[in-house]
């Protein structure tokens, strides 16, 4: 098996290549590390995870082969150090990462239970949304605009194989149908969480973690919904939205 070893080599510069669009224009995607391919091969039969399609099995020279590669039935590739560490963008490098091809947004209907990201710019906080709503039982995740690339590595491995067990798509514009829409906000006239209906269909949104919805006109039939706090101005926007989630979940149960 050939090794890579020169980040001026033909193939490092193509693999370079295929990765460096993002957000709508993303074709494909890094899974770094073992943990978060074995996550992705367990989820990958659902409608979520089947969006991803693996196209290459990258290895790090030192590693011994992974088991699932073979069964995956793509082509391995063995890399040096230095152009694993320019490919993954990580200070160390993963004993294997899978490159995967993203196939098309999810379309139709939307979900009975949504969580929405709008203006989310950090993947961490991005993977972290996506942890709370696969763990308290929702149904799909969308995209608002400047909302950072879900599949983006980093993002990735933030969700920890939550972004292949949920629908992600884009919506530009919010367009309410009919439900419960909600947008977390601590603002004047907002309903406290405890008073909210968050029965289905609801549809919950997340703003940004710097401003929230500060600038963003709302449309008429979206409701701002205030988690009560003391001695602090807001809440981190991950943790305001793991709240929501989780109460979301509570009352659903009883």
């Amino acid at each position: 098996m050939p090794l890579l070893t020169s980040k001026a080599n033909p193939r490092f510069r193509a693999l370079q290549a295929r990765l460096k669009a993002g957000g709508s224009r993303r074709e494909a995607t890094l899974l770094l590390g073992e943990k978060l391919i074995e996550a992705w091969a367990e989820a990958r039969q659902t409608p979520a995870g089947s969006r991803l399609h693996p196209a290459l099995w990258l290895r790090l020279e030192q590693a011994g082969p992974h088991p699932l590669a073979a069964t995956l039935g793509v082509e391995t590739q063995v890399l040096g150090e230095a152009p694993m560490r320019e490919l993954t963008d990580a200070g160390s490098p993963p004993d294997h990462a899978l490159l995967m091809d993203l196939g098309a947004e999810p379309t139709g209907p939307l979900a009975p239970r949504i969580l929405g990201a709008w203006g989310i710019q950090d993947p961490g906080n991005l993977g972290a949304l996506l942890r709370s709503a696969a763990a308290f039982g929702f149904h799909e995740v969308l995209l608002g605009p400047g909302c950072t690339d879900p599949f983006h590595p980093k993002a990735l491995r933030g969700s920890m194989g939550a972004a292949f067990l949920l629908p992600l798509r884009r919506m530009e514009v919010l367009i309410p149908d009919p439900g419960h829409w909600y947008a977390l906000d601590g603002g004047p006239g907002a309903v406290a969480l405890a008073d909210a209906d968050l029965s289905e269909p609801l549809r919950l949104w997340v703003g940004n973690e710097g401003h929230g919805w500060r600038g963003v006109a709302l449309p008429e039939g979206i409701q701002r919904l205030a988690i009560p706090i003391q001695g602090v101005e807001s809440l981190n926007a991950a943790v305001a939205a793991g709240i929501a989630c989780y109460e979301v979940a509570r009352r659903s149960r009883c």
